[in-house]
């Protein structure tokens, strides 16, 4: 049996779970190959319950944690709306083809819609090609305003 649930950042459960899938992530190649400082691992559910402005969702198989987003709340001024950025994106390798990413896209929008959102965002590496054909097959394109001045690019500043 598969769920999709958003998660509750005052269960253990859940917390755990959180805290597994983002470890996992971390520590593949598409999250940077290092897993979750100590640190992060005993602050982070903690962390995100404090914010207001976040959303996690879990997909849960046959009551094992299998699958994470997390999403953070946005602003566009152009539409003068809140926006949901979908910031962690992460599927244990043993639960992958299963369609749960896309389950667990369609319970975001759902939370987005319910919230008044205008949109949806995303960051992608560009050589994660798989993620790039889940996102597209679920609606996602390159965000651009206009074509001739090409896409928008994602950039960083660490501090």
């Amino acid at each position: 049996m598969v769920e999709i649930i958003q998660a509750d950042y005052g269960l253990p459960e859940h917390g755990d779970a959180i805290v597994r899938l983002m470890d996992a992530y971390a520590s593949d190649p598409m999250g940077g190959g290092q897993g979750l400082s100590e640190f992060a691992k005993a602050n982070l559910v903690g962390a995100l319950g404090k914010c207001a402005m976040v959303r996690s969702v879990l997909a849960i198989v046959d009551g094992e944690a299998a699958g994470l987003t997390n999403c953070f709340e946005g602003f566009s001024t152009f539409a003068c709306a809140p926006l949901l950025n979908i910031h962690d994106v992460m599927v244990f390798p043993e639960f992958r083809g299963r369609g749960l990413s896309k389950l667990m896209f369609a319970k975001v929008e759902e939370i987005a819609r319910a919230m008044g959102c205008c949109k949806l965002t995303l960051e992608v590496l560009a050589g994660n090609a798989v993620a790039q054909g889940a996102y597209r097959a679920v609606g996602f394109a390159g965000f651009e305003l206009d074509p001739a001045m090409g896409q928008a690019l994602f950039w960083e500043k660490k501090l």
